[in-house]
């Protein structure tokens, strides 16, 4: 059974920094994409970015473009999203989430985490 637990969340000021892991477990996953979720209040859950498992290619919403990079330890099998410059509009609950595909898609993911608090104040 496909288990992520995301953790890393937190309250931070705009223009600060914070880093999400993802560790998952349950399975190998090369044949794997990888992707960061949020979920505003009030809103609908929207696609964050995104990373092959294998050879590491990745996608990123226009909205965080520049400011978050996402990436995967492989010995450890945790995916991160470091984000930096950060907004008030970044508040969000972000899931960490898995898809078995050999192209990186924005919807329709397999599996997904518990989410994690992130809170950018003013």
């Amino acid at each position: 059974q496909v288990q992520l637990v995301e953790s890393g969340g937190g309250l931070v000021q705009a223009g600060g920094s914070l880093r999400l892991s993802c560790a998952a477990s349950g399975r190998t996953f090369s044949g794997y994409v990888m992707g960061w979720f949020r979920q505003a209040p009030g809103k609908e859950r929207e696609f964050v970015a995104a990373i092959r498992w294998s050879g590491g290619s990745t996608y990123y919403a226009d909205s965080v473009k520049g400011r978050f990079t996402i990436s995967r330890d492989n010995a450890k099998n945790t995916v991160y999203l470091q984000m930096n410059s950060l907004k008030p509009e970044d508040t969000a609950v972000y899931y960490c989430a898995a898809k078995y595909t050999v192209v990186i898609v924005t919807t329709s993911y397999d599996y997904w985490g518990q989410g994690t608090q992130v809170t950018v104040s003013s």
